[in-house]
């Protein structure tokens, strides 16, 4: 009786272990912000596309002109999305489509759109999104009395 009730109690502590590890990779939230911005690469120059259209599961999350960024949210460690970008005025737009692999330590993921185009390697073109903390100052007080009390008054 007591090998029987260790033995269920311990396949419940592997299932939950394992239901656990599944949905810290497959639960993981990330936000995918896209760049069109310049991006210099071990000396090459990338200029921006005129206008970029970012499209994910079929619906249009940015359109971003030069130095402009746009985002997505996603779960899960994989990310597809289509691109249709024109680089010129005038120019037909030229289809795009990717599939990512997010790493799993970063909840933001910069994409610079020119370079992942380009066929850049990945540390070209993906970087971690750190956000800028702003202080604020802290206003003094200032006290105001009705009655001066100075000592020549007294």
């Amino acid at each position: 009786m007591k090998k029987r009730r260790f033995l269920i109690r311990a396949g419940v502590i592997i299932l939950l272990i394992a239901i656990g590890g599944c949905m810290m990779v497959i639960g993981r939230g990330h936000t995918v912000y896209f760049d069109n911005k310049k991006l210099e690469y071990e000396g090459q120059q990338l200029d921006t596309y005129r206008r970029i259209n970012v499209f994910v599961n079929g619906e249009q999350v940015a359109k971003l002109s030069a130095k402009e960024r746009g985002m997505a949210s996603c779960v899960g460690q994989s990310f597809h999305f289509d691109i249709e970008a024109t680089k010129e005025k005038g120019d037909d737009p030229e289809q795009y489509s990717f599939d990512l692999s997010l790493p799993y330590g970063i909840d933001g993921v910069i994409v610079n759109l020119p370079a992942i185009i380009a066929g850049l390697p990945q540390e070209a073109w993906m970087s971690e999104f750190v956000p800028m903390v702003v202080e604020e100052e802290e206003e003094e007080e200032i006290v105001l009395d009705d009655f001066d009390m100075s000592s020549d008054d007294i």
